[in-house]
């Protein structure tokens, strides 16, 4: 069995002795660092005026961020640095990212309300990592509780929080009563990352052998909306997904009473650090 890593000494004696580090345990840190570029690109974009260009960047960041995680499962090249690094990266392309990029455009339009909301959704999504850091690691939960996430996940909170510019991308004006709305929309999706709701997962989905060519023509009809009308299948998705909620939630409920567990899935203990 291949060690991860080996040493080696220069030539001569005495010196310092110096890992060597696989290729493939790099890939999954430069994604995540790239992730980070695109976010704070995005930034730059939105308070230079270029705000489609922003959103893109956001989502693009968010995208990288997303998969970061999975190629270091897929190469085998998970390690604490890498898991440190991303959790950091999540705050930024989750979190500040579209925060500052939806206030550049919209939210100080509202005033300091508008800059409140910004701050509770950047806040709250960073709650929102740090309780999926901790009920990552309890092990003590029911299995079948880990098909739902506590609260809507950072990655789809940072796509929800961006429904206005989508609309705005579609010909709504930015008034300032859009603005007051987009600020109480934006306080919405920062409580709905803190919340309990149960949201399903998909990880235990499994597609019928007989509709897998199906699935895939679903998934390359998406990406191809998406690239052909971003905004407008960006928004359909937006609304799919808030009505998808509730769903999730009567889902949940059901499979709560068949097992005997409480409605609402468990939440951390906050009450002591480390």
């Amino acid at each position: 069995m291949d060690k991860p890593f080996k040493r080696f000494e220069p030539h001569g004696q005495g010196g310092p002795r110096i890992r060597e580090i696989p290729l493939r345990l790099m890939f999954p840190n430069l994604v995540t660092v790239l992730a980070i570029c695109a976010g704070l690109s995005g930034i730059r974009f939105g308070f230079e005026g270029r705000f489609e260009t922003a959103t893109v960047m956001v989502l693009l960041a968010a995208f990288l961020d997303g998969i970061d995680g999975r190629l270091a499962r897929l190469l085998k090249a998970t390690s604490k640095f890498g898991a440190q690094m991303d959790s950091l990266a999540d705050i930024v392309n989750f979190g500040v990212a579209p925060a500052l990029v939806l206030y550049a455009y919209l939210l100080d339009r509202a005033g300091s309300p508008g800059w409140i909301a910004a701050l509770l959704f950047a806040i709250a999504c960073g709650m929102r990592l740090a309780r999926f850091n901790v009920l990552d690691e309890q092990k003590d939960r029911p299995a079948w509780q880990n098909e739902y996430f506590v609260g809507v996940p950072a990655p789809a909170g940072a796509v929800l929080v961006m429904l206005p510019l989508y609309l705005s991308f579609l010909g709504l004006e930015p008034t300032r009563p859009i603005a007051f709305a987009a600020t109480a929309f934006t306080v919405l999706v920062a409580f709905l990352l803190v919340s309990r709701l149960p949201v399903y997962s998909g990880k235990s989905l499994k597609i019928p052998g007989d509709r897998v060519l199906l699935v895939i023509l679903a998934v390359a009809l998406y990406i191809l909306l998406l690239v052909s009308y971003p905004w407008y299948t960006l928004t359909a998705s937006v609304v799919a997904y808030l009505i998808f909620l509730p769903f999730s939630v009567l889902a949940y409920s059901r499979r709560a009473k068949k097992e005997g567990e409480a409605i609402l899935p468990p939440d951390v203990d906050e009450g002591s650090r480390d």
